[in-house]
Parts: structure tokens; sequence; C-alpha cells
């Protein structure tokens, strides 16, 4: 466990509040978390600690929301828990390439990535206001367990940031889910890649698991109140969240990266 001060540990807590909330609602609570660990941890820290204990605490607060999802939400969990097997194996493959890899590399990664999730949104006004009629094809499934399981399975244990975004940006798209239909499913879906790369870190050693400890107590409150602010605010709302944590974390970066 690194020298923290009590300052830095609240201001973790209250950003793993946040990023729970934003998590439940759209995905992407990793944008918000992993940069703020990345600013709080001693600058000796190993990104692979960053990631590794991010992993840790994410997984409470997405499987709080997951259950409260799935009590409320019409998710097919069959399908869900089917591409969340594949996510898992691709996060322990990514969770892998991920060890050596340096802070300097990771902020303009997620930048960018983060641009192109608020182009794509604007760019489809209509994206995920309503689910198509009957379930998915045989196809299209297939398609969610290739794309949304093994491809961001494999990015979430490489890099993690915005998972859960890409994961409802996928579902909707290949299964034509409603943005809140395919946040529920998500969170099944992510609930897997956070086991298979938590895992994986807890292997190598990375972790601070104390520090994650009390981190993960405010995500599981922040996931929660997200995902019943999810179902009760609907598609709409959904959306507008999206891009105002897309364009602010952009900005942030941004700042960090060309002028702080």
């Amino acid at each position: 466990m690194p020298d923290i001060s009590l300052t830095v540990v609240a201001l973790l807590c209250l950003a793993a509040l946040a990023a729970g909330w934003i998590d439940a609602v759209v995905g992407g609570g990793g944008l918000l978390l992993l940069p703020v660990l990345l600013l709080g941890l001693p600058g000796s820290t190993p990104a692979a600690s960053a990631l590794g204990t991010n992993k840790a605490v994410a997984i409470v607060g997405t499987t709080g929301a997951a259950v409260t999802y799935a009590r409320r939400a019409p998710v097919d969990v069959r399908t869900a828990v089917r591409i969340g097997l594949a996510a898992l194996a691709g996060s322990c493959a990514g969770a892998f390439f991920a060890a050596g890899m340096s802070t300097d590399v990771l902020k303009p990664v997620i930048m960018v990535v983060l641009l192109a999730v608020g182009a794509f949104v604007i760019l489809r006004p209509a994206f995920g206001t309503a689910p198509a009629p009957g379930p998915a094809s045989r196809r299209r499934i297939l398609a969610a367990i290739g794309l949304a399981g093994l491809g961001i399975g494999f990015y979430d244990g490489f890099i993690g940031p915005g998972t859960g975004t890409f994961l409802v940006l996928a579902l909707t798209a290949v299964l034509h889910l409603d943005l809140v239909t395919a946040s529920a499913t998500a969170k099944i879906v992510n609930c897997c890649t956070n086991a298979g790369a938590l895992a994986t870190f807890a292997w190598q050693g990375v972790i601070l698991w104390q520090l994650a400890a009390v981190m993960a107590v405010f995500n599981l409150a922040g996931g929660m109140l997200g995902a019943h602010t999810a179902l009760k605010k609907g598609s709409g709302f959904v959306r507008v969240v999206l891009l105002t944590v897309v364009f602010a974390l952009v900005a942030n970066l941004a700042y960090q990266q060309w002028v702080a």
C-alpha cells in the first residue's frame, strides 16, 4: 500500500461513488475512476496497480447495479451470461498484455476512445430510443458474443475504461435493445469481464486491496442508486448522461495531457 493522505483517500472514495452511479446509468465509470486513480496514487505506483485496483472496486458496484436491474428490467439473462462468459475469456487475455503498460500510454488512448463514442452518439440521435420488435436472431446473438464478448472483453482487460459504455453501444446496435435494457444487460456482461481481469491482476499481485475495499463500499452505493435512476428516467436521460460524461472527461484528459 503506497503512502496516501486521508484527503486523497476521501477524494478517491467520492470518485468511486460518482463512478458507480455513472457506470450503472450508462457504463464507463472507469473513465472517471481510472484517471482519478492515476492522479491520486504516487507517481512511482505501476500502472498495473491502478488498473487492478480499479477492477477490484468496479466489480462491486457493477454487481450491485446488475442485481438491481435484473429485478426490474426486461433482461435476457441467458443471452447476457453467454456474452459474459466470452467477455471473461477476452478480459483474461487482455489483462496479460496490460501488465507492462505505462500511464503515458493510457491517457491518450482513453481520450481517443471517448471522442469516438461521443461522435457516434451525436451522429445517431435516434440510437437506442426504442427496442426492435421480437427477440434477437441467432446470428445477432452470435455477433454480440463476438463483438461485445470477446472483443470488448479483451479491451476491458487490456485498458478497461469505457467498457460499460462500449457494451451498451454494442448491445444496442447488434441486438437492437433500447438504452435502458442495454445498460441492464451490459451490467451482467461487465460483471464477467471484471471478474476475469480481476483474477488476472490478483494473480499478478498488483492490486491495492486495502484501498480497493474502502472505495468499493462507495462504488456499490453509487451503482445501486444509478440503476434506480436509469430505470426511473428512461433512455433519453441515459443518452444525456452519456454525452455529458464523455465530453467532460475528454476536456479533463486534454487539460492533463497538454496544459497541466
